[in-house]
Order: structure tokens, then sequence, then C-alpha cells
């Protein structure tokens, strides 16, 4: 099926919502220089017909809480049905098929320890045709949560960017670094993994609290951030069909130079320290093969302290930040 590209004003938009996705189409519209109308029928195209969530994240690195990158080979017959079924659990966030279609590459995010043992050492183990598990503990992130790849895009004026800034109220200032998502927020916070542009009026009805409640509440977690609202888009219309995983080991002394350099380097939409049996993992996004050599090779090999990397393109991306195929149940059960 024909992917159509996005256009230069749904990328300004798209960069936007980056920047803050909850800002009215009225603000956005100044800002791109718009009509209100204009940007609220490109919203409605892009999210109905182009693959684009707007959508609340629990940051687990502000919680301290531990995420997991996993690499599950498997039969090549039970790869997407295994990829399905982790795609409907609340605590994974990313999984892809690559190396042929017999691998799946997931994230977890566990809020416990107990929750990742009933994954990786209860659930997975006994998962038939799953042949061999690899699992990588993500220790610092040098890119990626709230910093999106899209303002790599530079689709915005840095003008532009510092006027949609999000501007949060005093009493939000205060909670800055500090807030943590409460039991009490739980309503809230499940109302914006659905829906991160819902309505007050909507969150209300969510929630049972008044709105000036959810406006104090919802400054504080975006404010601290607990909570981020992110945006899931296709890359490829953007133009970048080729995603790929690279498992780089760096030399220990320079790990941080090296995550750190991967951190500015446009075609990187994800960087972390990593314990297991490389150190350092990235996402790359690439418009083609000849892009993703091109990055190897030259400004990836020539980064000093890089010792190995392996590289596994992405066949097809199963789950980003939500996935639409039958929300009820958890997977693996």
């Amino acid at each position: 099926m024909e992917v159509h590209e996005y256009d230069e004003l749904d990328r300004r938009l798209l960069h936007a919502l980056e920047v803050d996705a909850r800002a009215s189409f009225s603000r956005i519209a100044t800002v791109l220089s718009v009509s209100d109308q204009t940007v609220a029928r490109r919203f409605k195209r892009l999210r109905t017909g182009a693959e684009m969530r707007v959508v609340g994240v629990r940051d687990h690195v502000a919680h301290g809480q531990e995420s997991w990158m996993l690499r599950l080979r498997c039969t090549p017959d039970s790869a997407s049905a295994i990829a399905r079924a982790l795609a409907r659990r609340p605590d994974t966030a990313w999984i892809a098929l690559t190396s042929g279609g017999t691998e799946v590459v997931c994230m977890t995010r566990v809020r416990t320890r107990g929750e990742h043992e009933e994954l990786l050492l209860g659930k997975l183990p006994r998962t038939p045709r799953i042949v061999e598990i690899h699992a990588y503990q993500l220790l610092h992130r040098f890119y990626g949560g709230p910093q999106g790849w899209l303002r790599k895009s530079a689709a915005l004026t840095p003008e532009q960017v510092e006027a949609l800034l999000p501007r949060y109220g005093t009493e939000a200032g205060g909670a800055a670094g500090a807030a943590r998502i409460a039991t009490d927020d739980e309503p809230l916070v499940t109302a914006l993994e659905r829906d991160g542009r819902a309505t007050f009026a909507e969150l209300q009805k969510a929630t049972g609290r008044s709105e000036s409640a959810l406006r104090r509440r919802l400054d504080q977690l975006l404010a601290s951030g607990a909570l981020f609202i992110d945006v899931q888009f296709d890359s490829e219309r953007l133009g970048h069909a080729n995603a790929a995983l690279l498992w780089i080991t760096a030399a220990p002394s320079a790990l941080a130079a090296v995550g750190r350099a991967l951190a500015v380097h446009p075609e990187v939409a994800f960087a972390s320290a990593a314990a297991g049996p490389c150190n350092v993992l990235a996402v790359v996004l690439n418009r083609d093969t000849t892009a993703l050599y091109t990055y190897l090779s030259e400004k990836l090999g020539r980064l000093e302290g890089v010792q190995h990397v392996e590289c596994t393109p992405v066949l097809r991306r199963i789950k980003q930040l939500t996935y639409e195929e039958g929300q009820a149940g958890r997977g693996l059960s």
C-alpha cells in the first residue's frame, strides 16, 4: 500500500506538538502563521489517516524505575504472534520485528522487581517457540523519552519553539523535579495515556476532580517530568523508512563520551547505556540503506572508543508508545 509522506505543514505541526502536545490549536496556528481551522483539519487528518497519536507517557527515569530491552529469538512462524502478545501488555513500550522476522526486540518498563521477574523469569522462558533470550538493563538515557526525535528535524525555528514551550503555573514550579505519580493520579494518567489531548471536561469525567484541581495537578506532573505528553508518528512518512537498532560495545572509559556524541547525531532517536552483552543501545532512523551505511561507516565508525557494532534493521514496528489492536488483557498469559 502506498504511503503518503507528510508535507511541510504536517512536519511543522508534528514538531509543534512535540514541543507542547496540549497546546491549543489557536496557539499553534499563531506560531505557524495559519488559521485555527487549518491546524484542526490537519490534526484530524494526521490522527485518523496517518498513524499519528498523542499520548501521555510515564517517565520511568523520573520515578527511578527499571527499564529493560529484550531480544527474543523465535521460530520463524511465531515471532509476529509473540510480538503482538507482548504489545498488549501495559509494561511494554517499543516492540519491533528484526533479523529476517525471527527476532522480537521489546522494551519493558517495570514498576517493581517482581513484575520484571514475572516476565523475564516466568512467562517468557515458558513461552513456546522462544529459542533464546538476551536482556539488557538500561542504565542511563542519553537521548529519548521526553527528548523527541522531531526536534532534530528543525521544522520549526528556535523562535517558534520558544513561543510554544509550555508555561506552567506558579504552583507547578515548586514541584518541578519532585512530583511523582500517586495512587490518586491514576485515573488522570490513564485517561492521558489513551489521549494526551483529552479536554479538561473529559478528564473531569474520568477522574471526578474539579477543573482547577486537574489543571494544577497536571501542571505539577508535567513540570516535574514524572509525566510527559509524546507524539507517536510514522517515520517512513517523514522520508526515513530505514530504522535500525545498534548494539554497541564502547570502551568503559569512553562510554559517556560515546553516549553524548550519539545524542546529538540527527539519525539517533534513542540512545542508552546498558548492562548486558553490549554497553550502548541506540535506535537510528535513515532515509535508506545507503544512508544507514554512510552513518555506520563514517559518523559512528569514527567515534573514538567504539569497539564493536551490531546492526539489526527493523522489519516492522509492532508497538511504539501505544498499541491499537486489542487493548484488553495481558499478553503471554
